[in-house]
């Protein structure tokens, strides 16, 4: 593959709802730019990007894929994303990248959820956006419905360039509202032919190609001024205009076609070859820190300025080692290069500069500002890192991933493979940043979190096929806490006798709820006459200390307890700290059970964001969970914030039951609030649970 300048090259992501095609959209492009000699299909799991052995056996993508296409002396760097939504953090770094977005929606379904999320996504970043209607050689496929649905959601920038006509209610071909051509499909049903537009789509064509017209026109003045003193626009002026209107997101063109047939694949190459602008015009200059003054700095996407390049993906196998993936921001990439990673302050040589096509490596001599390439073995760079040059070096900034909210604990099925398993997970989080691990130094639990279930159901099975290590998830310990209600005094006394010295310890304890939940214990001392030598009492504050760990109700830390030593006696030769120890241990576990001892839970401030139709089913059900509703508010895209402090045993599959409720389109967020008493019935069973 040849080099390409900035203004040869168009990054496209591909984005939409599981299911709409993006991967046969993709295959179909490399088959008909003649880079693949075959047409992979995703049912046989014979696809360029879906090539994860977990992919091929669901039938979906879980990584994004890079897909370059040489069409028509451009190169055309095709991101294919999951459409699943626990692999939105792929989804929101591809879309970083990209130059452009195309959203594929179904012709059968219409607009789904992750039509929605597409949408969304490409407004956070100020992407421009085309749509591609798949599947119209289904009998199920419905153009008329889904362009009303998109115009609904999406507004009347979405303008059709591309339209279908049918015959007997089956679709006959496609026509080129711009070029005013139209495509019959001949009798085997897989290619174009050239034919003259049906007489009863005459007028819808004109209709819609005078919307276009004026469309492109307004996006620049010579020619609406052509426009207006009713001048015909050439073919490249509407060209040029369409483009200028899709850098400006005032349109978003429409095509249509059946991409498993390859109907409409050529067209949609062209139009993203004349449609969007090169790289350099997309994205002609981006903000970064100069790392050698400290202030923010505009870099040029230029081969002539500095070179910096920022890293959204990484592919990390047992195998082949790591595999960085990165955009060229700007300036070029040669082989021999230095280049430096300040986010971990290391230099690097570059030795070979490979082009990714799915899982093929194709090695280049170099790359050009708005590029994308890989750099394999790189030691210490991951995903968002930037890759600059030492003598100019800046920083770019991360955007913000989806926080992981979906919790399992991780245990290995075989003994002794903890060790590997952390080494496992450090590679598969390189992977995929939006998976969290910790371990619980409480529960001694290894939590992974992540968007959804699914998600961490494939990090099960990468385990287990990748690196050869079998685990369970079982669900997360909660972290109940005990304390008292009451204040009581009582005494501990230890005596034990067994030839010579014996042990003796005596102490009379006041346990009261000491009204600090973030402490476990404060200890005090009111001895008068010397009853206790001063000697014992850190001996019974180490005691103390370690009776506060586990409660006499269920095991769980103790909190929020004040005790104080009041009296007590002590034998000159038989006492021992020990002695004194043990005593402590019995006036504790006597004290507290006469305190009125009672079950703390954890309460957790969650927020959800969800469409306002759903907030009367979303309310219910944080009653149901015994939650607390302390706000409601408007949020940007229509949506509604609902605040509120759940416990955090009320929330631990929270992730799977919002999703269920509102089809995909909620989210939350959450964090630790503090411990209150829990009521009756659940200490029971959390005493019960505990039992066991």
């Amino acid at each position: 593959m040849k080099s390409y300048t900035s203004k040869e090259i168009r990054n496209v992501v591909l984005l939409g709802h599981s299911g709409s095609g993006k991967t046969t959209i993709t295959e179909s492009c490399l088959f008909k730019s003649g880079a693949t000699k075959r047409f992979g299909k995703v049912d046989d799991g014979n696809t360029v990007s879906d090539y994860d052995p977990e992919e091929i056996k669901r039938h979906v993508s879980i990584n994004s894929s890079i897909l370059p296409v040489e069409w028509k002396d451009v190169k055309i760097n095709f991101i294919d994303t999951p459409g699943y939504f626990d692999f939105v953090g792929e989804e929101m770094l591809s879309t970083y990248v990209a130059d452009a977005a195309v959203i594929v929606v179904s012709g059968k379904a219409g607009v789904e959820v992750g039509t929605e999320k597409a949408w969304d996504c490409v407004e956070k970043f100020g992407t421009p956006r085309m749509f591609f209607m798949n599947f119209m050689d289904d009998e199920n496929a419905d153009y008329e419905r889904v362009l009303s649905e998109l115009r609904d959601h999406f507004g009347k920038s979405v303008a059709p360039v591309q339209i279908p006509f049918y015959e007997n209610e089956k679709i006959r071909g496609f026509i080129d509202v711009i070029t005013r051509e139209a495509k019959y499909l001949d009798s085997t049903k897989t290619k174009l032919e050239p034919g003259p537009i049906p007489e009863f789509m005459t007028v819808e064509v004109e209709h819609l190609r005078k919307m276009i017209v004026e469309v492109a026109a307004e996006s620049i003045d010579e020619l609406l001024d052509k426009y207006f003193a009713d001048e015909e626009l050439t073919i490249e002026e509407i060209y040029r205009g369409l483009e200028v209107g899709l850098l400006n997101k005032t349109i978003a063109p429409l095509f249509t076609g059946a991409a498993s047939q390859g109907l409409g694949i050529m067209l949609f190459m062209n139009s993203v070859k004349n449609f969007i602008a090169p790289s350099v015009v997309c994205r002609p200059e981006f903000e970064c820190t100069d790392l050698t003054t400290g202030e923010e700095i505009i870099r040029k996407n230029d081969e002539t300025d500095h070179f910096a390049a920022y890293v959204f993906k990484t592919i990390s196998d047992p195998y082949i080692g790591r595999l960085n993936i990165f955009r060229v921001l700007s300036g070029e990439l040669t082989k021999d290069k230095v280049i430096y990673n300040p986010e971990k302050d290391t230099q690097e040589k570059v030795a070979h500069i490979y082009v990714i096509r799915g899982k093929e490596q194709i090695e280049v001599d170099k790359l050009c500002a708005g590029d994308i390439g890989a750099l394999a073995k790189l030691q210490n760079t991951g995903t968002q890192d930037t890759l600059c040059s030492s003598v100019n070096p800046v920083q770019l900034s991360k955007i913000e991933l989806p926080e992981a909210v979906y919790s399992r604990a991780i245990v290995p099925k075989a003994k002794g493979d903890d060790d590997k398993i952390a080494a496992a997970l450090v590679k598969i989080r390189e992977e995929d940043p939006t998976i969290r691990v910790e371990v619980n130094k409480e529960t001694k639990q290894t939590l992974i979190y992540g968007v959804g279930d699914q998600q961490l159901d494939i990090v099960v099975n990468k385990l287990k096929n990748k690196y050869k290590i079998d685990v369970d998830l079982i669900d997360v310990i909660i972290p109940y806490r005990e304390t008292i209600k009451a204040k009581v005094k009582v005494q501990g006394k230890y005596k034990k006798q067994s030839g010579g010295h014996g042990q003796f310890g005596d102490v009379w304890m006041e346990f009261e709820p000491s009204g600090d939940m973030s402490k476990q214990y404060i200890f005090e001392e009111k001895i008068f006459g010397g009853s206790v030598p001063k000697q014992y009492f850190p001996a019974v504050e180490k005691g103390l200390q370690e009776c506060v760990a586990n409660g006499v109700l269920a095991g769980y830390p103790v909190v929020g307890l004040k005790a104080t030593l009041v009296d007590g006696s002590y034998h000159p030769v038989d006492s021992s700290e020990m002695a004194f120890k043990m005593a402590t241990s019995v006036a504790f576990k006597d004290g507290v059970s006469k305190a009125k001892p009672t079950i703390l839970e954890p309460i957790a401030h969650v927020e959800v964001i969800v469409p306002e139709r759903f907030m009367g089913d979303i309310m219910g059900d944080i009653n149901k969970r015994r939650g607390r509703i302390l706000s409601m508010d408007s949020v940007d895209g229509g949506k509604k914030s609902i605040v509120a402090e759940i416990p955090m045993a009320e929330i631990a599959k929270y992730s799977i039951d919002l999703r269920s409720m509102t089809q995909g389109r909620g989210s939350y967020t959450y964090n630790f609030e503090r411990y209150e008493e829990a009521p009756a019935d659940v200490q029971q069973k959390v005493i019960a649970a505990r039992a066991k």
